[in-house]
């Protein structure tokens, strides 16, 4: 499904990706592992279709399509979704009404405001949400913990094809991470071909969301892919071990 080869990416003439690799086949969990300023998140945005970063080398296909002539709007429509670490606030836009729009772009229909409502007062329930949750502002006010259902909520109305979790797990109670893979469990039942890559230093989301496969990121670049068993040599001897 996706398909990573060689890309190296800089911000304002600083590189930060130097030379990654990655496939992942569809129905796949990855985890992408590392310390804090590695690269991780830079490789879900880039993903994505982020402008501030930029490709020198390298290729990102999705499904066999080259990505780097594709806007991020684009990219949505063929299926990638990025969980932001930190979504924004957009006040003057309702929860409701970003969905809704969201949703007819994603399928390419015109779901009535009223059809839409009866379908997400059910969606709501799986991310434990109430009813008046739909009429706040998109993230406007939101807690840490209402950020992250938003986001669950979102892949569950628009089920793309790969979701990119960028720290999905920062600030979350052990309730909340549960409650994050229970819904990403929920979709990969809906749809056996859904991949998800997990950015996180940590490995507690890990433990709640099993991964096919973990890399370590160090200075930009993927070190080391395995299996579960990486997480015990993170949490035994930290990220040094893993540095040339």
């Amino acid at each position: 499904m996706l398909e990573i080869v060689n890309l190296n990416v800089s911000v304002e003439n600083d590189s930060i990706l130097n030379g990654v690799n990655l496939k992942i086949n569809p129905g796949e969990i990855h985890a992408v592992m590392g310390p804090n300023g590695s690269g991780k998140s830079t490789l879900a945005n880039v993903i994505a279709g982020h402008p501030r970063f930029a490709i020198n080398k390298g290729k990102i296909f999705f499904e066999g399509e080259d990505l780097s002539l594709i806007s991020p709007e684009e990219r949505a429509l063929m299926g990638i979704y990025l969980c932001f670490q930190n979504p924004l606030a957009i006040p003057g836009v309702s929860v409701s009404n970003f969905l809704r729009l969201a949703y007819n772009e994603r399928y390419g229909v015109k779901i009535s405001p009223l059809e839409f409502q009866t379908f997400m007062l059910e969606e709501i329930k799986k991310v434990d949400l109430t009813k008046d949750f739909l009429d706040r502002y998109l993230n406007e006010g939101f807690s840490g913990g209402e950020k992250k259902k938003m986001e669950m909520l979102q892949m569950r109305v628009l089920k793309p094809k790969m979701a990119l979790l960028d720290e999905i797990d920062s600030g979350l109670d052990v309730d909340a991470l549960k409650l994050v893979s229970e819904n990403i469990a929920d979709l990969q039942k809906e749809d056996g071909e859904f991949s998800v890559l997990i950015i996180t230093h940590q490995r507690k989301i890990l433990d709640y969301i099993k991964p096919d496969y973990i890399h370590i990121m160090i200075d930009g670049k993927i070190v080391r892919s395995d299996g579960k068993e990486l997480i015990n040599l993170v949490d035994d001897q930290g990220y040094q071990q893993f540095k040339g």
